[in-house]
């Protein structure tokens, strides 16, 4: 699967299972199983509950997923 082929959503952090693998809701409500990208692996350390990621999904499987991007996270 090439990364043109990826489909991209939104969802939120809602169980942190270690070692880089979350699950994550989407905006329609499935739950995926996701996984940090390698690029990504510093900047999920603070990563938890309620975080906001965009996510990458293999059009085969599409109950796992890939973490692209995570949302800045403002402490105000």
């Amino acid at each position: 699967m090439s990364r043109e082929d990826a489909i991209t959503v939104e969802g939120i952090v809602v169980e942190v299972l270690g070692d880089g693998v979350f699950r994550a809701q989407l905006a329609n409500g499935h739950r995926v199983l996701a996984h940090a990208a390698r690029k990504n692996r510093e900047r999920i350390a603070g990563l938890g509950l309620g975080g906001k990621v965009r996510l990458e999904l293999s059009p085969f499987d599409m109950s796992q997923g890939r973490i692209s991007v995570v949302a800045p996270v403002c402490n105000q």
